[in-house]
């Protein structure tokens, strides 16, 4: 079942499942010769004492001696196990999250399934600019001086430029409380158990940076963070479902990413990101998804942005999701939709890395669901504002706006 869900993914995971099979039967054959070994090993010891109290001196050290090479074996026994036990785990943090049945089948973001498309496209005036030229013609972003101080992918924000990033950012936090969120700030560093709880690691560890000589790892989303909080944690089924918010630098190497689409604040290495996590009940997960789908394009309808919603098909479902809907925004300079956010539900994959679990009514422990979305990434929706609202006089900030910026409009200096 899991091979043949998994290749929705484009996963070919049968070599994969039947070595798993293999180090499992040989798990449980060699802890069970282990276990009894180790009862036989306990009777003999029993037999040892009962002889030396009776004074058959000789028998004792016989059985003595043949208790030591069980021993000896037993040892050998618990270093096979070991081993076999590391090899499986190694395996099975292999093994992608299988999708829900409402996975497309398909390879690229060419098959995603269109859900939603909300708003008019803009039509612009001759001579309208591209994002880029815009943050050089205002002087709100300045790419070359990123390039200069760290390389390409960490543009500096400037005047109002960098007070647009802030208002963006008080505003999704500000949204996110009032819908019952609870606000963290997160460490941007991780450490390795964080990295594997999410399935960051090992999916994802040639796309993050790293501190080496602490073996620590910048945050790629405050997801990250965000539901570590609970691992290796035991909540009650009364506080389902937990809501939490944070706002946070996020860090992705991107290694090999180029080209037109790749331009000005469409990919960078640094950004903002507002992120929502939810740790829900396995019965009420899908419902949390579909109320954190609706909440995450009730922002962007108070941007007044044009956007779309795509369910991902298998092929571009990421390793950890089980289900991911992806919100885009549309560019009026660039004439392209510009994904914004992924909302996505990951069933119990990650709480089964952590071991994140509740106890219900009648205390049994079962695993939890998460779930976390983008509400919202800041680059794409800057760079989708600052396009739609450019006319010849400068570019309008939204009314929702308005009251955190300071300002109606951006304009020349």
């Amino acid at each position: 079942m899991v091979i043949e869900k998994l290749a929705i993914k484009n996963f070919d995971a049968t070599e994969l499942i039947n070595s798993v099979i293999e180090l499992d039967e040989l798990r449980r054959s060699t802890q069970k010769q282990l276990d009894d070994l180790l009862a036989k090993s306990n009777q003999l010891a029993k037999e040892i004492g009962y002889l030396f109290k009776a004074g058959d001196r000789a028998a004792a050290e016989k059985i003595k001696q043949e208790s030591g090479e069980l021993k000896k074996t037993a040892k050998e026994l618990e270093s096979q196990l070991n081993e076999t036990i590391n090899s499986l785990n190694s395996k099975l943090i292999e093994i992608p999250n299988v999708p829900h049945q409402s996975v497309p089948k398909g390879i690229t973001e060419t098959d995603n399934e269109l859900m939603h498309k909300e708003g008019e496209l803009p039509e612009m005036p001759d001579g309208s600019l591209p994002h880029w030229d815009l943050a050089t013609k205002y002087k709100i972003i300045d790419f070359d001086l990123g390039s200069k101080v760290t390389g390409a992918g960490f543009p500096f924000y400037r005047g109002k430029g960098a007070r647009l990033q802030r208002a963006l950012i008080n505003f999704f936090l500000d949204e996110a409380l009032e819908a019952g969120y609870l606000e963290y700030q997160p460490p941007l560093l991780i450490n390795e158990d964080s990295g594997y709880g999410t399935g960051q690691l090992p999916d994802k560890e040639g796309q993050m940076y790293v501190v080496g000589e602490d073996n620590l790892f910048l945050i790629p989303t405050a997801e990250v963070p965000i539901t570590n909080i609970y691992r290796n944690n035991i909540l009650n089924v009364k506080d389902l479902p937990i809501k939490n918010v944070a706002y946070s630098n996020c860090f992705r190497r991107e290694a090999g990413s180029y080209g037109k689409d790749v331009r000005g604040l469409n990919r960078l290495h640094q950004f903002d990101k507002v992120e929502i996590v939810q740790i829900a009940h396995p019965d009420h997960s899908y419902q949390i998804l579909e109320e954190m789908k609706d909440y995450v394009a009730g922002l962007l309808r108070k941007l007044k942005l044009p956007f779309r919603i795509v369910k991902l098909c298998g092929g571009d479902l990421s390793f950890t999701a089980a289900l991911t809907y992806d919100f885009e925004v549309y560019s009026a300079a660039q004439k392209r939709w510009l994904e914004v956010s992924s909302v996505s539900n990951f069933e119990n994959f990650q709480a089964n890395r952590m071991k994140l679990r509740f106890r219900d009514e009648v205390s049994k422990t079962q695993l939890a669901h998460t779930l976390n979305g983008s509400a919202l990434a800041l680059p794409r929706i800057v760079a989708a504002l600052l396009e739609n609202n450019q006319h010849e006089n400068g570019i309008s900030i939204p009314e929702v706006l308005k009251t955190y910026t300071g300002f109606n409009q951006i304009d020349c200096e």
